[in-house]
């Protein structure tokens, strides 16, 4: 009448907690399939729908009629910025020194430092273009506006 025995009952519970963690890792890997190949499908059809977009853009055929624009593209456009990395930090750093090796070694720069940056600085800009000016009277002053509809004293 006693209660079992306390080794057999540990098997049990052993062996069922067992079961459920093989039935859980079971589930687990099952869904981890299923979306890995849903997640395939989609990358499919994302690049295919991207194939059709640069075919419907693809403008080579035209090259052939237009010889001038070869020559065009290549010196109208600016070369692409790249992503920083280290090898091209280290590239730009010794160009940018010998740069400023060579502006410190100029003649005009040592005679007048701030004279020649301001003078480079000048050469770079864009020219500006000129406003279009307000029209002035004959007289030469400027026409005022002047405020119609107010009398300036009501009678009745």
């Amino acid at each position: 009448m006693g209660k079992p025995s306390k080794g057999s009952e540990v098997t049990t519970k052993s062996d069922k907690k067992f079961d459920k963690k093989l039935q859980f890792y079971t589930k687990v890997k099952d869904t981890v399939t299923s979306l890995s190949v849903q997640k395939e499908i989609g990358k499919k059809k994302k690049i295919r729908s991207r194939q059709k977009k640069l075919k419907a853009y693809d403008l080579t055929n035209l090259s052939e009629f237009l010889p001038e624009f070869n020559a065009l593209q290549k010196s109208a456009l600016p070369a692409p910025e790249l992503k920083m990395n280290c090898k091209r930090r280290q590239k730009l750093v010794l160009t940018e020194g010998e740069r400023l090796n060579k502006v410190l070694d100029h003649p005009a720069f040592q005679a007048d430092p701030i004279g020649s940056i301001f003078q480079h600085l000048q050469s770079q800009q864009p020219p500006e273009e000129e406003k279009p000016k307000k029209k002035t009277n004959t007289n030469g002053s400027k026409k005022r506006n002047k405020k119609k509809g107010k009398a300036e004293s009501m009678d009745f």
